[in-house]
Order: C-alpha cells, then sequence, then structure tokens
C-alpha cells in the first residue's frame, strides 16, 4: 500500500512533465493551477480559480501570474473574454477539456461559460470568406441568456 506522500507525488508527476517540458518551474502552486484547469469541466475565470486554490499561500496575484504564464508558454488558453473576463481552459493538447474542439455559450447578463461539446457548427465557406475561416484555431461562442438568467427576469 502506498503512503499519501506517495501517492500525492504520483498524482503531481503529469503536471509537473508537463510544465517542466513547457521550461517552467513546477511550483506548487503553478501546478495546483494547471491540475485544476486539467479537471475542470469548463473554462474558468480568474476569480473561480481564487475561489478553489486561494489561500494565505497563494494569494490572487500569485494565482493570475501562475495563469498567464500558463497561457504564455500554450499550455492553458483564454476560452473566452466577455465582459472583461477571461476564463481560462487547459489547452487541447494536453489533453484537457480544450481536446475536444466545441463552442460554447456565453451568457450575456451574467457572464457565465457553459461548453456545448454535443453541438456541432458545420458552415459552407465560401473560397471569398476571410482567411481566418481557413485557420484551425478558429474559435465560436453563442451568446444569449442562460436558463437561470431568463427565469430571474
Amino acid at each position: 500500500m502506498k503512503s499519501d506522500k506517495a501517492e500525492a507525488i504520483e498524482h503531481e508527476q503529469p503536471t509537473r512533465d508537463l510544465l517542466h517540458a513547457a521550461g517552467l518551474r513546477a511550483t506548487a502552486p503553478r501546478q495546483a493551477v494547471l491540475e485544476l484547469l486539467l479537471s475542470a469541466s469548463r473554462p474558468l475565470s480568474h476569480s473561480e480559480v481564487v475561489e478553489h486554490l486561494g489561500t494565505e499561500l497563494w494569494d490572487q496575484a500569485t494565482l493570475y501570474r501562475n495563469l498567464i504564464k500558463l497561457v504564455e508558454v500554450g499550455i492553458a488558453r483564454v476560452a473566452s473574454e466577455v465582459g472583461g473576463v477571461r476564463r481560462y481552459e487547459a489547452s487541447a493538447r494536453q489533453g484537457g477539456h480544450a481536446a475536444n474542439v466545441h463552442p460554447h455559450f456565453v451568457c450575456t447578463a451574467c457572464g457565465g461559460v457553459t461548453c456545448l461539446p454535443g453541438v456541432r457548427l458545420v458552415a459552407d465557406t465560401p473560397q471569398s470568406a476571410p482567411a481566418v475561416f481557413q485557420q484551425p484555431a478558429l474559435e465560436i461562442q453563442v451568446h444569449g441568456r442562460c436558463d437561470t438568467c431568463v427565469s430571474e427576469a
């Protein structure tokens, strides 16, 4: 039977390896942020990351700097930016939430972001369409009001 410490080290190894491969030090807050993004079922805002991980040791600024650094090296990405609030997810190549390309629903009232993994959007792209439609990083966001906001109106 493995000790708690051995299990914790084994659990941390994949994130540690990802960080090292990207040329980053595997600090405790950086690993925690990456693990949270990898396990999240939807993109998370900075305040949601703080809500999950914020402690006396890891303040808002520390967690924010780590989010930014993960985006800079391509381990994470900004999935949505509505009303000035960025929401982050692990990038597709990390096997996280974004591994399955899908659109997101963004509530224009509360700013919440919901994944639409079962939705497939198909478009005929004419030759005259802008080149952006031919790039693999094209992102689709559907805007409207979520069920909660509609029912509260």
